[in-house]
């Protein structure tokens, strides 16, 4: 039989046991900080078992006094199982609000770390698993049922296509997102920020849209960004690939940015049945 196991690693507090949830939602049999220097005894006997037929197993800092064997363990079992590495990370800022949100302390804090000091060795501890990652996912501007959702629909089979699209609309004075395929800068638009009547309102309201879109250049970028996204995802459907993250931005990210994607999103849905994760960062 053949078994598809995934192993779900990466920085702590960006989304490894959301993940793991969503995948055991979908059919896999899930264990979390499983010790790895018993991954091979587990994946042997798991094979045993005809029910058994997706793993996914969670490894985080705390197996860092193993780290230096998984790497040859993983190049071993990949050599007999379909074998999938997933790296999650997020910003440092991003992460350091969710451990104050959630008030839990990092894993290596116990160690006598400051969160600070903590969060760079541990960045430091996984940078080789990270490299042997198939794939690293970004979670700074997933929340939870974004992130669950993305999992779901690369492991769950929900897609037909097999491609999931994240459209991330932000503003370049908070910094541009993290691992986006395709980058389009929309700062160029007639900016609403300085209508009074538009100002306070955003890019999800229709006078805004109507704003924005009644500039004739709109249209022009429109059809041109059509037309280039009609190439790249037809480019990555034909190549196999599973994820595409666009970001398109503005200076606030509130106005022209999120009209633009929902634009985007309409053209997507229409032109290749697909349904985009939408991500409006800075709203």
């Amino acid at each position: 039989m053949n078994r598809q196991i995934i192993i779900i690693t990466g920085l702590s507090g960006a989304g490894k046991t959301v993940a793991l949830r969503a995948l055991e939602d979908v059919g896999f049999f899930c264990v979390d900080n499983f010790p790895v220097v018993l991954l091979n005894d587990l994946l042997n006997i798991s094979s045993k078992d005809e029910s058994v037929n997706k793993v996914a197993i969670g490894v985080d800092v705390r197996e860092k006094a193993f780290l230096p064997d998984i790497y040859s363990l993983i190049n071993s079992l990949k050599k007999i199982f379909h074998l999938e590495i997933i790296f999650l990370e997020a910003e440092q800022a991003v992460l350091m609000r969710r451990y104050k949100e959630t008030r839990r302390p990092h894993p290596l804090q116990s160690e006598g770390f400051g969160i600070d000091e903590a969060m760079k060795k541990e960045m430091e501890l996984l940078s080789s698993l990270r490299e042997l990652a198939d794939r690293v996912v970004d979670t700074s501007s997933l929340t939870p049922h974004q992130l669950r959702a993305l999992i779901m629909e690369l492991y769950g089979g929900k897609t037909s296509s097999g491609l999931f699209i994240n459209l991330i609309s932000f503003g370049y004075k908070f910094g541009i997102p993290q691992n986006v395929d395709l980058l389009f800068d929309v700062r160029f638009l007639p900016n609403p920020y300085f209508v009074p009547t538009l100002k306070e309102l955003t890019g999800l309201d229709s006078r805004v849209r109507e704003y924005v879109l009644g500039d004739p250049l709109a249209a022009e970028v429109l059809e041109k960004l059509r037309n280039l996204l009609k190439t790249f995802i037809k480019g990555y459907l034909k190549e196999g690939k599973s994820l595409l993250n666009i970001g398109i931005g503005c200076t606030g990210g509130k106005h022209r940015s999120p009209v633009i994607v929902q634009e985007m999103v309409s053209f997507i849905e229409e032109e290749f049945k697909i349904k985009p994760q939408v991500i409006h960062r800075d709203i």
